[in-house]
C-alpha cells in the first residue's frame, strides 16, 4: 500500500510539474525593461546553436542582423552562417502595435508572428517554412526572448509539430 502511495504521489507530481509552463506576465517586475526600438537598432551579432529534440546539439551558428526603425516599422536584415557552411537570410518587417505588442512577418514565415513586452521578456508565436530534405516543413515556434542588459540579449525558442516539441534554439545577440 505504500508503494501504491509513493507511485500516486509521483505521478500527481510528474503530472502537474509537466502541465506547467512559464507566462509573460511572471517577468512584469524585471529590468532592464526591453525596448525592441532601441535594442534592434544598428549593427547586432548572434551566437547559437538548434538542438534536437533529445537535446542534442545539431548546429551551430553566427548571425550578422542590421537592425533599423522608421517610427512603428522595423526592418531587421540577418545573415547565418551555420557550421556547415550553409548561408541563410531572412528579413524582418516588425511593426508595433502599442501596449508593447508586436507583430512581424518574413518570407519564410507563415502569416504573421505576434508576440508582447512585459519587463524584460519579449515572447513571440509564430510558424516558420524550414527547409527538411528537398522538401520544407512548417514548424511551430514560440519564442522568449530575455534582455539581459542593454547590450545582450538571450533567445530560447521551442520548435514543435503537431504539439510534439521537435528541437529548441539558442543563440545570444549583442549589440556591435
Amino acid at each position: 500500500m505504500r508503494a501504491f502511495h509513493l507511485a500516486s504521489i509521483v505521478f500527481v507530481s510528474l503530472l502537474l510539474f509537466s502541465c506547467s509552463s512559464q507566462s509573460l506576465d511572471q517577468y512584469a517586475d524585471t529590468s532592464p525593461a526591453l525596448d525592441l526600438k532601441e535594442f534592434f537598432n544598428g549593427e547586432l551579432v548572434a551566437y547559437g546553436m538548434l538542438q534536437n529534440r533529445s537535446g542534442v546539439m545539431t548546429r551551430r551558428f553566427t548571425a550578422t542582423i542590421d537592425a533599423s526603425w522608421e517610427g512603428d516599422v522595423g526592418t531587421l536584415v540577418e545573415e547565418f552562417l551555420f557550421d556547415d557552411g550553409e548561408i541563410q537570410y531572412r528579413t524582418w518587417t516588425l511593426t508595433a502595435l502599442g501596449n508593447n505588442n508586436y507583430q512581424g512577418v518574413a518570407s519564410d514565415v507563415v502569416g504573421e508572428a505576434e508576440g508582447s513586452i512585459v519587463g524584460s521578456v519579449f515572447q513571440w508565436q509564430y510558424q516558420l517554412d524550414v527547409p527538411y530534405g528537398d522538401d520544407t516543413i512548417v514548424l511551430n515556434l514560440d519564442d522568449w526572448l530575455y534582455l539581459i542588459d542593454e547590450n545582450h540579449l538571450i533567445n530560447k525558442t521551442k520548435l514543435t509539430k503537431f504539439g510534439f516539441r521537435v528541437g529548441e534554439l539558442t543563440l545570444v545577440i549583442e549589440k556591435v
